[in-house]
């Protein structure tokens, strides 16, 4: 029973991704992102118990990955999917423009292309080459529910949406990149309890709870932009 453990919090990882689908699709943003959350918390516990039960598997693995092709990939396109799709509903535009939403399928795309390069590169096993899912993920939910709770009560509601979809199509794209990319990332993961090792990784915790705190749902977004930008910055400077 101990080794499937691991598997079990593996699969709550993915429910938890499928009931943030459906919250989507119902138009509940703040919601969608909480069980988003949801799933990154049992994305870490399942290679936490994996480590500490001694019950790595090849099994694992790979459904760890189907996993989070789901909770933050699939979800979290549903999520921008359907926030566009309604700031566009009322919009008289060119025809073009209903097809935009779409991009929104990009995410889960090179998610997929992200998770499968992870599971044949063997470099990647104290920190990550490209953009993380997770943080991609979590990246996307919050910037639709912080952007949504935003616009909705925004006098200026065209000015802001142009703003928005330009953001989002700079965004999808270049948050694409990093995930396929070669650009290193530092683990978000705490192994054990040292400042001198896990100063960054306690930063960006206390500086998500600060922005949070102050901006409300966007401040996650703002705080996985600084997670890539200490990346960058830290690797540099190495």
């Amino acid at each position: 029973m101990r080794k499937h453990i691991p598997n079990i919090i593996t699969l709550a990882n993915l429910v938890s991704g499928c009931i943030a689908i459906t919250m989507a699709f119902q138009g509940h943003f703040g919601l969608a992102m909480s069980w988003v959350i949801m799933a990154a918390i049992f994305d870490f516990l399942d290679g936490a118990a994996a480590q500490l039960l001694r019950a790595q598997s090849a099994l694992g693995k790979e459904l760890d990955s189907l996993a989070d092709i789901v909770s933050f990939g699939v979800a979290p396109s549903m999520v921008l999917f359907v926030s566009m799709r309604d700031h566009l509903r009322f919009v008289d535009s060119l025809p073009i423009v209903a097809f935009i939403p779409y991009l929104a399928f990009l995410i889960p795309v090179f998610s997929a292309l992200r998770l499968a390069k992870f599971n044949v590169d063997n470099r990647q096993t104290t920190s990550f080459l490209g953009l993380p899912t997770p943080a991609n993920g979590l990246f996307w939910v919050s910037f639709c529910w912080g952007t949504f709770h935003f616009m909705k009560g925004c006098h200026c509601y065209m000015s802001f949406l142009a703003i928005f979809l330009i953001l989002v199509i700079f965004f999808i794209f270049a948050l694409s990149f990093l995930m396929i990319s070669e650009i290193p990332m530092f683990s978000l993961k705490i192994k054990k309890v040292d400042f001198r090792g896990t100063a960054r990784q306690i930063g960006i915790v206390v500086l998500t709870i600060a922005l949070f705190m102050f901006l409300g749902p966007i401040g996650i977004a703002m705080s996985i932009l600084a997670y890539i930008l200490l990346s960058i910055l830290t690797k540099k400077l190495n």
